[in-house]
């Protein structure tokens, strides 16, 4: 009993004693509170502090579910990853149509679909959910889950910590982190056992590189043995819950997402390696000059010492479709997919487990979508491309409306006929979904921009069609805002005033018409619209961050202070909230506070080169010019490109005297902003200081041209030619 009961209850007085005092974080994806008096489950922002390092961990997006389900209403949960979200913004996931096309077709029932999705979790993380969900009166489940496998946690690939351990040993460490003292022991753990492959903050899929993995590895043997488990173990906790369930295979980017990494066979000779990339190199050749039989021919001859090479596998699905041997394209675009060294898609093998899990439960209230076929052209079946996705595995509007269209006529089989009492007959259009969801022209352009942004960088930038890709986006945005115009925006905002009017309750919408309303320049408009989100969602911390935003716009800094403040104490790590605070403080000359903020953000992510040219520039402020040096030196290895950093670098170096470091750092900032008028000033001056008379007149009259008002530049302009006639 002694070496029994003793460290028992040393144990359980130390998990008490940690829960009094606060520590850790709640487990639960679902947390109960109270809005506006009425009981409600919330998401747990902290909820994915279990399955990543506290620095990468994802938050879900915005979730109000009603305590008690309410009479005539159908109840819908959305299981999933960020596909199922709707990134990159989850006002317009497929969710969310479905629960639009669901009530316009049948007014006579309240459908609710509750979106359990998450960035960058998989099945690991699903199973808890879904267990969770199974306790909340749910009607229905829709499954879309499978593209994480690899790379999220505990994946073959995964950068989040160890890669592919055994099940039981994933599912005690989960366990025991439900606990305050497991809390505890991870977090000590992950201090002194900080490896430097873990990222350190969040860089999106660029932090994959680096961690390619062979298709037949045999850590992926072990994922999809994972994978088979967890869904099954889903699908029961839904079937136990007397849930209705639509499990659907996961659908990808084929024909215009080629490989984000290739490897060679591990046994390929250097002799062989070198008579592949001959056969590889030339056949490239013929494919670039039209010549596509003869490609294949080549691309084939390399195929047959090593097949295996993910990019060699879709230049021929390229040849194949070019020539319109549509089954061969197929299969070599599957392959391509299948043999990508950075899997961030799921492969042949993940769909065909979902598949055969669905027919192992095949029968009355399980249902089966095929998304792969759904997604795809009539004219290419089983071949999905950029008509439906973003990039590789991210629907685009078209694909969200044709994916929740699918779903819809699914949900509408396994309706009680008693629950349907008017049906009107029809799905809504696209049209009617876009006007109701507030997509505008302007909120089109919010999303592209954001897209744009991810596939202009690694390892998007790393693929074949990059530059084609990034031009697609940018004409994209070009046509959208040639139609941005006085009578297009009546038009948008009063869309979006009728959208808020018929559901006044939908916190999406309302972000959606206040982010229309800011893109206008109406930023009192916006305020006040994102004031009302904070009254549906008071407890989000991206609600007081965006309110903050804007009081700093109107110059209401005690009123962003206070936002700000609020944010971080509801989320602490909110880096990007404390970076907005840091800048308010020292904005209001607290400089100390400020770098205090600063170096609190830099905290939970030290290589935030944002944050480090802002704590430079409350260093400068303060007159402390090694230190500002230091930070801006640090902004810019994190981030060569930011040119912002790099003028504050020079302006620095400048007062310093370093007049040629200062100058090289000029040049850099009008080579990456060549319309920043400022950056050629200032590169005038150093070289006007270097001699260099000619060069630094150049840079002067640049600087006039793109800003004809500017008094410096034409002083210095002056002066430089009356110096030059005094000499001649």
């Amino acid at each position: 009993m002694a070496l029994t009961l003793v460290p028992f209850l040393l144990l359980g007085g130390m998990e008490l004693a940690l829960r009094c005092g606060g520590y850790g974080y709640p487990t639960s994806f679902f947390l109960k509170t109270r809005i506006h008096g009425n009981p409600v489950y919330i998401e747990n922002q902290k909820f994915g502090f279990r399955f990543f390092p506290p620095a990468l961990a994802r938050s879900p997006s915005p979730v109000i579910l009603p305590a008690e389900k309410a009479a005539n209403t159908y109840r819908i949960f959305l299981l999933g990853e960020s596909a199922a979200l709707g990134d990159p913004d989850p006002a317009y996931g497929f969710g969310r149509y479905l629960e639009l096309l669901l009530n316009e077709r049948y007014p006579g029932v309240r459908f609710e679909v509750v979106c359990a999705a998450m960035t960058a979790i998989n099945s690991h993380a699903i199973l808890p959910i879904a267990r969770e969900c199974a306790r909340h009166d749910g009607d229905l489940w829709v499954i879309y889950t499978g593209h994480n496998e690899m790379e999220g946690p505990f994946g073959a690939g995964t950068v989040f910590g160890p890669q592919a351990p055994g099940l039981t040993l994933i599912r005690a460490s989960l366990a025991v982190k439900r606990t305050k003292i497991g809390q505890l022991l991870d977090a000590l753990l992950g201090r002194l056992a900080r490896s430097s492959s873990t990222p350190q903050s969040w860089r999106g899929m660029g932090m994959f590189l680096g961690h390619e993995i062979r298709h037949d590895d045999p850590a992926r043997q072990r994922v999809y043995e994972h994978f088979k488990n967890n869904l099954e173990e889903i699908v029961r906790a839904g079937r136990k819950a007397g849930t209705k369930i639509i499990l659907s295979t996961v659908a990808s980017n084929l024909k215009d997402c080629p490989p984000f990494a290739s490897l060679h066979s591990a046994g390929l000779s250097e002799n062989q390696k070198n008579i592949w990339d001959q056969l590889y190199q030339e056949g490239r050749a013929l494919e670039l000059s039209g010549r596509f039989q003869e490609a294949i021919d080549k691309y084939l001859g390399a195929s047959r010492l090593d097949h295996a090479y993910a990019e060699l596998q879709y230049r021929l699905g390229n040849c194949y479709w070019a020539l319109t041997n549509l089954s061969q394209a197929q299969r070599c675009f599957g392959l391509a997919r299948d043999f990508d060294a950075l899997p961030f898609r799921a492969d042949s093998r993940i769909n065909e487990i979902i598949e055969k899990i669905a027919s192992e439960h095949a029968g009355p209230g399980m249902d089966r979508l095929d998304a792969v076929r759904v997604l795809s052209p009539e004219s290419s079946p089983g071949i999905p491309g950029q008509e439906s996705f973003y990039e590789h595995v991210h629907l685009n509007f078209e694909g969200n409306y044709t994916l929740a269209r699918a779903f819809a006529e699914r949900v509408a089989r396994l309706l009680p006929a008693a629950r349907v009492k008017e049906d009107k007959g029809e799905w809504a259009s696209p049209d009617v979904c876009a006007r109701r969801l507030v997509l505008t022209d302007w909120n089109r352009d919010r999303v592209y921009e954001a897209v744009l942004r991810r596939v202009s960088e690694a390892p998007f930038t790393n693929q074949s069609n990059s530059p084609a890709r990034q031009k697609i986006y940018r004409e994209k945005r070009a046509q959208l805002r040639s139609r941005m115009n006085a009578a297009a925006l009546k038009q948008a905002r009063a869309t979006g005033r009728e959208a808020v009017s018929n559901a006044p309750d939908d916190f999406f919408l309302r972000e959606k018409f206040a982010e229309l309303l800011e893109m206008s320049g109406d930023s009192t408009a916006a305020l006040a619209e994102w004031q009302r989100v904070r009254e549906l969602l008071p407890e989000h911390p991206v609600v007081c961050f965006q309110l903050g935003r804007l009081f700093a716009r109107a110059g209401k800094d005690g009123e962003a202070r206070e936002c700000f403040t609020r944010a971080v104490g509801i989320r602490p790590d909110f880096v990007e909230a404390l970076d907005e605070l840091g800048q308010v403080l020292a904005g209001q000359r607290q400089f100390d506070q400020g770098i205090a903020r600063y170096r609190q953000a830099l905290r939970f992510q030290p290589d935030n080169a944002a944050v480090h040219f802002h704590l430079a520039d409350a260093f400068a402020a303060q007159g402390k010019r090694v230190e500002a040096l230091s930070s801006l030196q640090e902004a810019i290895r994190l981030r060569p490109g930011f040119w912002e950093a790099r003028y504050l670098l020079g302006v620095e170096l400048a007062l310093q005297g370093k007049t040629g470091e200062a100058g090289a750092q000029f040049a850099q900032v009008v080579r990456l902003r060549p319309d920043y008028a400022l950056g050629h000033l200032n590169l005038g001056v150093a070289l006007a200081r270097q001699g260099k008379a000619d060069e630094a007149l150049a840079e002067f009259q640049q600087t006039l041209k793109l800003d004809p008002g500017n008094k410096s530049a034409l002083e210095h302009l002056e002066a430089l030619q009356l110096l030059r006639g005094r000499r001649h």
